[in-house]
Protein backbone atom coordinates (compact mmCIF):
# COMPACT_ATOMS: atom_id res chain seq x y z
CA UNK A 1 0.00 0.00 0.00
CA UNK A 2 1.18 3.49 -0.96
CA UNK A 3 0.29 6.24 1.60
CA UNK A 4 1.63 9.64 0.06
CA UNK A 5 1.40 12.74 2.74
CA UNK A 6 0.70 15.82 0.77
CA UNK A 7 1.69 19.53 3.18
CA UNK A 8 3.01 22.48 2.50
CA UNK A 9 4.70 24.26 5.52
CA UNK A 10 2.30 26.88 6.25
CA UNK A 11 -0.08 24.48 8.26
CA UNK A 12 1.10 22.44 11.34
CA UNK A 13 -1.62 19.64 11.46
CA UNK A 14 0.53 18.04 8.83
CA UNK A 15 3.11 16.21 11.73
CA UNK A 16 -0.22 15.19 13.31
CA UNK A 17 -0.71 12.91 10.85
CA UNK A 18 2.73 12.12 10.09
CA UNK A 19 3.11 10.67 13.65
CA UNK A 20 -0.15 9.10 13.53
CA UNK A 21 0.59 7.41 9.88
CA UNK A 22 3.96 5.92 11.15
CA UNK A 23 2.34 5.04 14.20
CA UNK A 24 -0.46 2.89 12.33
CA UNK A 25 1.82 1.73 9.88
CA UNK A 26 4.81 0.32 12.12
CA UNK A 27 5.14 -3.26 11.80
CA UNK A 28 2.76 -3.45 8.15
CA UNK A 29 6.08 -3.59 5.80
CA UNK A 30 3.49 -3.70 2.60
CA UNK A 31 3.02 0.05 3.60
CA UNK A 32 5.04 2.82 2.69
CA UNK A 33 4.44 6.24 3.78
CA UNK A 34 5.89 8.23 1.74
CA UNK A 35 6.01 12.91 2.26
CA UNK A 36 4.75 15.07 -0.58
CA UNK A 37 6.00 19.11 0.52
CA UNK A 38 3.51 21.18 -2.04
CA UNK A 39 5.28 24.48 -2.13
CA UNK A 40 3.28 26.60 -4.67
CA UNK A 41 -0.25 27.04 -5.67
CA UNK A 42 0.68 25.42 -9.02
CA UNK A 43 2.06 22.56 -7.81
CA UNK A 44 -0.83 22.21 -5.59
CA UNK A 45 -3.43 22.55 -9.28
CA UNK A 46 -1.05 20.51 -10.70
CA UNK A 47 -1.41 17.27 -8.33
CA UNK A 48 -4.83 17.50 -6.93
CA UNK A 49 -3.92 19.21 -3.44
CA UNK A 50 -6.88 18.76 -1.68
CA UNK A 51 -5.20 20.96 1.33
CA UNK A 52 -2.49 20.69 4.16
CA UNK A 53 -2.37 17.59 5.03
CA UNK A 54 -4.01 15.57 2.41
CA UNK A 55 -3.45 11.93 2.62
CA UNK A 56 -3.30 9.58 -0.56
CA UNK A 57 -3.64 5.82 -0.38
CA UNK A 58 -2.82 3.87 -3.14
CA UNK A 59 -3.36 6.82 -5.25
CA UNK A 60 -6.92 7.96 -3.70
CA UNK A 61 -8.23 10.55 -1.03
CA UNK A 62 -10.16 8.89 1.09
CA UNK A 63 -11.53 11.75 2.67
CA UNK A 64 -11.90 13.61 -0.14
CA UNK A 65 -16.06 15.41 -0.15
CA UNK A 66 -17.07 16.41 -3.09
CA UNK A 67 -17.13 20.22 -3.47
CA UNK A 68 -14.54 21.04 -1.80
CA UNK A 69 -11.00 22.84 -3.01
CA UNK A 70 -7.89 22.33 -1.25
CA UNK A 71 -4.90 24.70 -2.52
CA UNK A 72 -2.39 26.38 0.25
CA UNK A 73 -4.62 26.24 2.58
CA UNK A 74 -5.10 23.79 6.31
CA UNK A 75 -7.84 21.00 5.11
CA UNK A 76 -10.60 20.50 7.80
CA UNK A 77 -11.59 17.15 8.58
CA UNK A 78 -15.19 16.43 9.90
CA UNK A 79 -14.27 13.92 12.39
CA UNK A 80 -16.83 12.43 15.38
CA UNK A 81 -16.38 15.65 17.22
CA UNK A 82 -16.71 17.93 15.07
CA UNK A 83 -14.45 19.98 12.54
CA UNK A 84 -10.05 18.80 13.53
CA UNK A 85 -6.87 19.97 11.57
CA UNK A 86 -6.36 16.20 10.79
CA UNK A 87 -8.32 12.68 11.26
CA UNK A 88 -8.21 10.94 14.24
CA UNK A 89 -6.63 7.22 14.43
CA UNK A 90 -9.65 5.29 13.83
CA UNK A 91 -10.39 7.42 11.04
CA UNK A 92 -6.85 6.57 9.85
CA UNK A 93 -7.67 2.86 10.72
CA UNK A 94 -10.66 2.62 8.70
CA UNK A 95 -9.12 3.90 5.70
CA UNK A 96 -6.00 1.67 5.92
CA UNK A 97 -8.33 -1.40 6.32
CA UNK A 98 -6.87 -1.82 10.13
CA UNK A 99 -7.56 -3.68 12.66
Amino acid sequence: MDIILQYFDGCPNWKVVDERLVALTEGHPGMVVRRHLVNTVEEAERVGFGGSPSILIDGVDPFARAGETGGLSCRRYLTPGGYAGAPTVDQLKMALFIE
